[in-house]
């Protein structure tokens, strides 16, 4: 059964950071590309940033580019986004999410239940 838990989330100033966590389960984690996307409220689910299956290549979305940075470990199954110089735009509920190949580019087919992250001073 295929399990994405999501974790650090939270509340940030403007200019400030925060480092969002995924912990993955029930696959074979490192054969799969992982994304994160974001939803507001009364929006659409936003792809923010991808990460192929052995994290050498990554792809993130222009108006974090430069400021989020995605990363891997698959020796732990795990996820990250490190988010700096966060602006109130990007206040959202993150979601982790599984993609159904190797391919970045390819459909989520699994995602978590999400982390709030909310930019305001």
């Amino acid at each position: 059964q295929v399990q994405l838990v999501e974790s650090g989330g939270g509340l940030a100033q403007p200019g400030g950071s925060l480092r969002l966590s995924c912990a993955a389960s029930g696959f074979t984690f490192s054969s799969y590309a992982m994304s994160w996307a974001r939803q507001v409220p009364g929006k659409g689910l936003e792809w923010v940033s991808g990460i192929d299956s052995d994290g050498s290549a990554t792809y993130y979305r222009d108006s974090v580019n430069g400021r989020f940075t995605i990363s891997r470990d698959n020796a732990k199954n795990m996820v990250y986004l490190q988010m700096n110089s966060l602006k109130p735009e990007d206040t959202a509920l993150y979601y982790c999410a599984k993609v159904a190949s190797d391919h970045v580019e390819d459909d989520y087919d699994y995602w978590g239940q999400g982390t709030q992250v909310t930019v305001s001073s």
